[in-house]
């Protein structure tokens, strides 16, 4: 890791590392100024994420190892990313995820990073990749009505409530990736879990509640009546689901 950062230090292209170490139940985030990686060894302790940053493009790996429940998480970005290992094992749980970012109502939902992965060697119960894309953000919920103002006694009659406002529609789902793997001839099929859907629709907007009208009043000489309450606005619509990706596995 000595190595890894200081060749980082000096803003290089190409990073070369000798070990990079993961500790359990930790994450660690790669240099974000290099576009490049090469690490003769990668190994991710249980339950631990090794983070790789949007401006990463390839990363070549000698020997690759990702503990129970491990991670290699890919940032989401426009351009994809390619994973070449030369031996790789591989604990129970453990997965590269390269998942789309969830919509907020500020920023739409981001589709999976593009990935294609290459492992000459291979051990492992099963090899799984989540390229889902990104859920799509919740619509806005509608404004309540406002309440209607009360009579007096000697003037006016009571208000109406106002109508709540309709909620707003669910944005959409982002893409599932274009995953290539790359494999050995002899690593069984079963084993390898590819998901690619597209991201969830986000969920409709709560209907705005209705306002409720003036209340009645008794006075000395007459009453007045209440006044009539508003109508619920309608819930949003759920956003649609995001387009599927594709998968391409080959064998070496």
């Amino acid at each position: 890791m000595r190595k890894l950062c200081l060749v980082a230090a000096l803003c290089s292209p190409v990073v070369h590392a000798e070990v990079v170490s993961v500790a359990a139940n930790s994450m660690m985030r790669l240099p974000a100024n290099v576009s490049v990686l090469r690490l003769e060894k990668l190994d991710v302790a249980d339950y631990g994420t090794l983070l790789i940053p949007a401006g990463v493009t390839q990363v070549n790996i000698d020997q690759l190892h990702l503990g129970r429940e491990a991670r290699i998480t890919l940032v989401p970005a426009e351009q994809g990313i390619e994973l070449r290992v030369a031996r790789a094992e591989l604990d129970e749980g453990s997965q590269i995820n390269a998942r789309g970012a969830t919509g907020t109502f500020e920023k739409p939902a981001r589709p999976a990073r593009n990935l294609s992965l290459r492992i000459e060697s291979l051990q492992a119960p099963q090899l799984s990749i989540d390229a889902r894309g990104g859920t799509g953000a919740p619509g806005f919920a509608g404004l309540d009505g406002g309440n209607g103002e009360e009579p007096g006694c000697t003037w006016g009659a009571a208000g109406s409530g106002a109508n709540g406002d309709n909620g707003g529609n669910g944005q959409s789902g982002a893409a599932g990736g274009q995953v290539r793997v790359e494999l050995p001839r002899d690593y069984p099929a079963e084993q390898v879990s590819v998901r690619v859907d597209g991201g969830t629709g986000g969920k409709p907007g709560e209907a705005g509640r209705a306002g409720a009208g003036g209340k009645a009043k008794g006075c000395v000489v007459y009453r007045t009546d209440g006044g009539k309450s508003g109508k619920p606005g309608l819930a949003g619509q759920p956003g649609e689901a995001g387009t599927a990706g594709a998968v391409t596995i080959q064998r070496l």
